[in-house]
């Protein structure tokens, strides 16, 4: 578990060990990473969530002794909150982030959810919103690192910062969802 702790990352994603959820599995360490945070620690572009479990028993549905779980949410325009295949795109975005790190894995499963909203009294001011909100887990195979650095790298896409795009200024849309 030292291994997931030792990633680094890229300057725009903060990211930090966290307390990990108990009655999970019997060793567990949680991270939380925030995109391009304001300096009170929130972020406009995104946040998310990491656990690494371990649990000798091999529970049934992890196949395995080993079960990552994560989630990943970022604001959207509301043009492409509509869009039908936003789901699809944010599972697949998971799936070739971890092929990309060579993060080998089985049993996965998760959501993909897209949010539309609207503010009425004291919150019309902040017009429409939209996000997409992805809760995956998988087993992963092999070194814990690039499960890591494949979450890290959902993330930022999620929120618009492809790799390589790192210090380059993310344009707004009016009406795109706050932090």
């Amino acid at each position: 578990m030292a291994e997931v702790a030792g990633v680094a990352f890229r300057a725009d994603l903060v990211v930090r060990q966290i307390p990990a959820p108990t009655g999970l599995a019997p060793r567990a360490i949680a991270l939380a990473g925030d995109i391009r945070p304001e300096p009170e620690g929130e972020s406009a572009y995104g946040t998310g969530r990491f656990l690494l479990l371990h649990d000798p028993a091999e529970p049934d549905p992890w196949d395995g002794p080993w079960r990552v779980v994560c989630f990943a949410q970022a604001p959207l325009d509301t043009d492409i909150g509509v869009d039908p295949l936003l789901a699809d795109v944010a599972w697949s975005w998971l799936v070739d982030a971890l092929r990309s790190h060579d993060a080998p894995y089985h049993s996965a499963s998760g959501t993909a959810t897209k949010t539309l909203s609207k503010g009425f009294g004291g919150l019309a001011d902040e017009g429409d919103g939209a996000q997409i909100e992805l809760r995956a887990s998988w087993s992963p195979v092999g070194g814990f690192a690039a499960h890591v650095e494949a979450w890290a790298e959902l993330l930022c896409m999620l929120g618009g910062l492809p790799p390589g795009s790192e210090d380059i200024d993310v344009i707004r849309m009016r009406g795109q969802a706050r932090g």
